[in-house]
This record gives C-alpha cells, structure tokens and sequence, in this order.
C-alpha cells in the first residue's frame, strides 16, 4: 500500500508511472534481500530517496508513509467496540473475582 501511494505521488510529479512501478519493484527486490540474506534493516525508503526518478517525492516519503494514511476507521472502530462491549462487560461483572489460573 505504501509503494502504491509512493508511486501515485511521484506519477502526479510528472514521472513515467512504467518506470516508477520499476524502479520500486527494483528497489523493494534488493531492500527484501538485504534483509532476509543479511539481516540488516529494511532501507527501501533510503533507496528511493537516492533515486532520482523519485526527486519529485523526495522530501515528501515521510509524509506518504505516515501509518496514519493506512488505518482507515480502524481508530473509530476500536473506539466503538470499546464503548459498545468492553464498557458495558466491565460494569456487568464489576466486583467479580476469579480464582485460579486458566490454561489453555
């Protein structure tokens, strides 16, 4: 989801959306393999902020990799559940007392 949001920016800022879709899969590939064959961190963010077919995003990536982009109503929902079950479960068994551990 991420790279795709990368992508729609760096389209907008006047790139070769063939070539962006590329360059990304490119740069995800050897990301993906410094990891799994390395165990190093994952820099993909680094590569596409030294690449020049990203220059239009550049200073951007931060902002189009916020989390917050990607949750979408989860943080209401949550919200909600917790109003709507939780609340309501913990005033109904308020004083109760369990004993004994439960294994599973």
């Amino acid at each position: 989801m991420a790279t795709e949001e990368i992508l729609m920016a760096a389209v907008k800022a006047g790139g070769d959306r063939q070539i962006l879709h590329e360059r990304i899969r490119e740069h995800s590939m050897a990301a993906a393999r410094e990891v799994k064959e390395r165990g190093l961190d994952n820099d993909l963010v680094e590569r596409l902020q030294g690449d020049p077919a990203f220059a239009g995003v550049k200073d951007r990536l931060a902002s189009l990799l916020d989390g917050k982009r990607f949750v979408g109503r989860a943080p209401e929902q949550v919200d909600a559940f917790i109003k709507n079950e939780i609340i309501p479960l913990k005033r109904r068994y308020r004083g109760v007392t369990i004993t004994g551990a439960v294994r599973v």
